[in-house]
């Protein structure tokens, strides 16, 4: 339920500018965000710009399962390589803001179709190699992971916070522009768990809302306490972990709130979090609903950056 200011980059397209849009940021509790089409067929907006000139990292990683692991019978893990950490090429502004068509860009890859849960089914290439690889593992002993969101363009986010801000979807059981007529405090609510377009993770590819967008999902069933103890204790040895932690003592101080289905790729996602607050200054925050709210509440340091340190690296 719940990621250089100096480079002068051309104007965005008009499908970012003005198309329709959906870590989150996630799409958070309400249900109205919940995509569960059938199809398994997305087509994603964005005008593609030119490519960086180098891909980021390889592959993912995998490393040993940790001992007194509850999976006795898991297949061994592959120790991790050099290749597979952070790369230190800089990536192209397109692919921090979600200007690009998935379905043309060698950087992304489509999600076998027995772990799609949801309407969005690309990612970036290295991170859905490592979730089928996770994956596997997982039925393997008896676990069932499907990724219900994955990518989202930048006109899929747009449409997501347009509509909140709009009051066609409901937040809390409330329409925002009449229950909170502060542009500020309107921004704030809707970013408990959807991410302004721009700044959000899943424009990435890198990070993926695993079997249902609901906390209670992960706390109240038998299932999903299931398999969130199991991500908590195997995820990191495929290189992926969860952004979004709990808040408060001991936790994040800024940020999102908690979302237990929200994991991310971090070889990669750690190194696009690297340059974005370099890249895309709130000059590049434009062309949706309240997007002058967005230096007011200092969007990239108190969200983009909120998240889980055990991701930053």
């Amino acid at each position: 339920m719940k990621i250089g200011r100096f480079l002068v980059v051309p104007a965005f397209s008009a499908a970012l500018a003005a198309g329709l849009a959906a870590c989150s940021a996630s799409a958070g509790p309400d249900t109205a965000d919940i995509v569960t089409p059938s199809s398994a067929a997305q087509a994603a907006a964005g005008e593609s710009l030119e490519l960086a000139s180098a891909q980021p990292p390889p592959d993912s990683i995998a490393a040993e399962p940790p001992p007194g692991g509850t999976d006795p019978a898991a297949p061994e893990a592959t120790p991790p390589s050099d290749a597979a950490q952070p790369a230190t090429s800089h990536v192209a502004l397109k692919y921090l803001i979600g200007d690009v068509d998935p379905a043309t860009d060698p950087k992304f890859a489509r999600i076998p179709d027995k772990y799609i849960g949801g309407s969005r089914v690309w990612g970036h290439k290295d991170a859905v190699d490592a979730f089928v690889r996770m994956a596997e593992d997982a039925a393997a002993n008896g676990y069932k992971l499907k990724i219900v969101s994955a990518f989202r363009s930048f006109s899929d986010q747009k449409q997501i916070w347009d509509d909140k801000w709009n009051g066609k979807t409901l937040v809390g059981g409330k329409k925002l522009n009449t229950s909170l007529p502060d542009p500020k405090a309107r921004a704030l609510k809707i970013l408990e768990f959807s991410s302004m377009p721009g700044t959000s993770r899943h424009h990435w590819g890198t990070d993926f809302d695993l079997n249902a967008l609901d906390n209670k999902y992960f706390t109240n069933t038998k299932e999903g306490r299931r398999i969130y103890d199991w991500l908590v204790g195997h995820a990191a040895n495929y290189g992926f972990c969860q952004v979004y932690t709990a808040k408060g003592e001991g936790g994040r101080p800024t940020g999102y709130e908690e979302e237990k289905w929200h994991w991310s790729y971090r070889p990669v996602a750690a190194w696009y979090l690297k340059q974005y607050p370099v890249d895309v200054g709130y000059e590049r925050l434009t062309g949706f609903a309240g997007a002058e709210t967005a230096k007011a509440i200092d969007v990239i340091p108190n969200y983009v950056q909120g998240i889980n340190p055990e991701c930053t690296q």
